[in-house]
């Protein structure tokens, strides 16, 4: 048995060192050498294999990666704004007037202020034309005035006198009446309509004198003069026109789906102008007077009108044929909030909740202007509204917080936009 298992392990190594080498067939006396080379090599190859055990590493332990999506939240605020309606339009006169010639003659005066873009006051004389042809005219009739007067007065004397022999003698005369034409009333009529024609020729020679008076009908600037010293005029001829500087109009184009932000379709709101005056940004506040009550066939816009009082006073004056920008004010919100238009989808937006998992609320959107969308519910002062983009939010995912510094709120950034 001793010699079955000394051979059996003597070939087993023999089988590992060498594949070809003789192996031991019989039970023989071993000698030293052939038992000392198998154990040497197992215990070699022993040491060997717990060295290369000792050298190896352990595994190292991964740490746990936390896969929730990295989000930026801003507090929601609640602010009560104005709708406000932006516009646009150039600055006109309220009035503009052509002076225009009501007589014919020369002119013989021109005022020094009669020129383009000079200011003159109601009544302020601009040009003269020569008086002499309407100045005798008013002598002329101012006499025929004083012949039919006094041809008036005699026919009410005799008018009187023959209504007293009238009734010195109608006790024996067989008429009952006297008769129109004994009492002397139609030539009495005819004195008294020479009297009034004569009237009318002294008060249509005085309008004719006055006319030759070119006169400013209010406070205005000169807008044109196309007359000089000494040119002829016929009545019908143009003297120069003239722009009235208590008023000043800017027709507004307004979109129709944007009257419903105003209040009254805009009439009576303030309006707030600007514009560019001696290189500086400049702002005038006007007021919504009227509608003009139909869409233009071109623009296919509705047009508000707004006015400003005496525009040209003040050291900075809104002069006519500007430019401007106008922000109509609009209906007032309370408890509403502006966010930008790419976290709303579908009408909802994601909050972040107190346990870090995102939730959608649905929000009642007002308008969408400028890139931000305006809303009157849906959110609550101080919920966490979620910034960032997400590819694929769910209702309920597990959020981590962004830990940066805080940012202004969305709200407040699309207010100063505003």
């Amino acid at each position: 048995m001793t010699c079955y298992i000394f051979k059996h392990t003597v070939n087993t190594l023999l089988r590992i060192i060498s594949p070809s080498a003789q192996f031991i067939k019989g039970c023989p006396v071993a000698t030293k050498k052939q038992i000392i080379l198998p154990i040497a090599v197992l215990v070699g190859g022993i040491g060997l294999a717990a060295g290369f055990s000792a050298m190896k590493k352990p595994p190292e332990e991964k740490p746990v990666q936390d896969t929730r999506p990295l989000v930026a939240a801003q507090p929601v605020h609640l602010d009560a704004i104005t709708l406000d309606v932006k516009s646009y339009g150039i600055v006109q006169p309220k009035d503009r007037t052509e002076l225009i010639a009501q007589v014919s003659g020369q002119v013989i005066s021109v005022a020094g202020q009669f020129v383009e873009g000079a200011f003159v006051k109601q009544g302020y004389i601009l040009a003269r034309i020569d008086p002499n042809d309407y100045e005798a005219d008013l002598i002329e009739a101012e006499a025929g005035l004083a012949q039919a007067s006094s041809a008036l007065e005699i026919e009410r004397a005799q008018a009187h006198v023959a209504k007293a022999e009238w009734e010195r003698i109608k006790a024996d005369s067989s008429d009952v009446t006297a008769s129109a034409l004994y009492l002397r009333k139609p030539q009495l009529a005819e004195k008294m309509a020479r009297y009034r024609s004569a009237q009318a020729s002294v008060k249509r020679a005085k309008r004719n004198l006055e006319r030759t008076y070119i006169k400013a009908p209010y406070d205005a600037i000169i807008n044109e003069r196309s007359i000089s010293l000494g040119s002829v005029v016929n009545p019908g001829n143009s003297f120069g026109s003239l722009s009235s500087t208590e008023v000043a109009e800017v027709r507004l184009p307004v979109a129709d789906k944007e009257l419903q932000y105003l209040n009254n379709g805009g009439i009576g709101a303030t309006v707030k102008f600007n514009a560019q005056y001696a290189g500086k940004e400049t702002t005038w506040q006007a007021k919504v007077v009227r509608s003009e009550g139909v869409i233009d066939q071109k623009s296919r816009m509705s047009y508000l009108v707004a006015q400003l009082q005496t525009p040209y006073e003040g050291a900075q004056p809104l002069r006519f044929g500007s430019y401007i920008n106008a922000t109509i004010e609009g209906r007032a919100i309370k408890g509403a909030i502006i966010v930008p238009h790419n976290l709303v989808k579908n009408n909802k937006i994601a909050v972040l909740n107190d346990d870090l998992t995102l939730s959608f609320k649905t929000l009642n959107i007002i308008r969408e202007q400028d890139g931000m969308v305006i809303a009157n519910q849906g959110l609550a002062e101080g919920e966490q509204l979620i910034t960032s983009a997400l590819e694929y939010p769910t209702e309920g995912m597990a959020v981590k917080i962004e830990d940066t510094v805080t940012k202004p709120d969305v709200t407040q950034l699309a207010l100063k936009g505003e």
